[in-house]
């Protein structure tokens, strides 16, 4: 089975939370979600790769997706593919 990469980077304030708990109750077992700590370096060049400029922010299959930098939108993350099945 194909996986969908859903990466949100957190920064541990209280919208990063609301972010993480939102992707988290909509994806489904083809959703591989990972949180970025955007305290490590590691997530701190990842986000610089995809332009983040504010965080909370949602990458979808390498693709930073727009409404979700300092806010999370559920009908676009769906939109993306975030809980259905790849393809």
């Amino acid at each position: 089975m194909n996986k969908r990469t859903v990466e949100v980077f957190d920064a541990g304030c209280p919208a990063c939370k609301l972010t993480v708990e939102l992707v988290q109750s909509l994806a489904c077992p083809s959703c591989d979600v990972h949180v970025l700590d955007m305290r490590s370096e590691a997530a701190q060049a990842r986000a610089r790769a995809y332009g983040v400029k504010r965080v909370p922010a949602v990458a979808v299959n390498g693709t930073l997706a727009g409404c979700c930098e300092g806010a999370a939108d559920a009908q676009t993350l769906r939109h993306l593919g975030v809980g259905r099945p790849a393809a």
